[in-house]
């Protein structure tokens, strides 16, 4: 990942909605229907959440929200994005910090991730993967979302928005593959986001499609054994 990619946050929301206006949503839908989705997938609620390639914080204080008995931290690459998290979305349960300092706090229940493997070159996907499972407790999930490149609205999504333009998508079966290597125990995968606004009387089907492979975006869920 490139560490300028979020530090011009005035730039940012602009250029994402180059491409997620197509479906007539706004960032706002996509991530309180990740984290609606994850709540209903935990036997029991978090109380350390980390947000792993957080940008600029947003996720973090929608988790925050989700889960208001826990502690989130937004770690990222990008000191411009990580600044901006700090000015807008910190408070007395949402902190910020580099990925670099993450050996630094105490081990996660829960790790978020929403699009950042495809922003990370194949051959350092694996250390990205170690870097999390590190991170965790013993028991602690991962909870990684990516875009689908089964899903052909999502590769025109992709197109339009400068910075994953060049990205380079991974299959779910890739990332379930990687995440067993990193010593993760895969507990499932859903998959979302199916509908576009103006057929939003139609996402009542959504829910019996989780299982169906080309949602436009999907999750992979894994957890750290008990006993490592």
């Amino acid at each position: 990942m490139a560490e300028e990619l979020f530090d011009r946050a005035e730039e940012y929301e602009s250029m994402l909605n180059q491409g997620i206006g197509l479906s007539g949503e706004s960032q706002d839908f996509f991530i309180e229907g990740r984290v609606k989705d994850l709540q209903t997938q935990l036997s029991q609620p978090p109380r350390r959440i980390l947000d792993f390639g957080c940008g600029m914080g947003k996720s973090c204080a929608y988790l925050a929200q989700a889960f208001p008995q826990a502690s989130v931290l937004g770690v990222d690459l990008s000191d411009g994005a990580l600044e901006y998290g700090r000015q807008v979305h910190a408070s007395s349960r949402v902190s910020f910090a580099r990925i670099a300092d993450l050996s630094l706090h105490e081990p996660f229940d829960l790790c978020y991730v929403n699009g950042v493997f495809h922003h990370i070159s194949p051959e350092d996907r694996q250390e990205a993967l170690a870097v999390i499972r590190r991170a965790l407790a013993p028991g602690g999930l991962a909870a990684i979302f990516e875009n689908n490149p089964w899903n052909p609205g999502t590769r025109m999504v992709m197109s339009r928005i400068p910075f994953d333009r060049d990205a380079v998508t991974l299959s779910f079966v890739e990332l379930r593959s990687r995440m067993k290597t990193a010593g993760l125990e895969i507990q499932g995968s859903r998959f979302l986001f199916y509908m576009p606004r103006f057929l939003a009387s139609l996402r009542f089907l959504e829910r019996p499609l989780v299982k169906v492979p080309l949602g436009a975006q999907y999750y992979v869920l894994g957890r750290v054994p008990q006993s490592q």
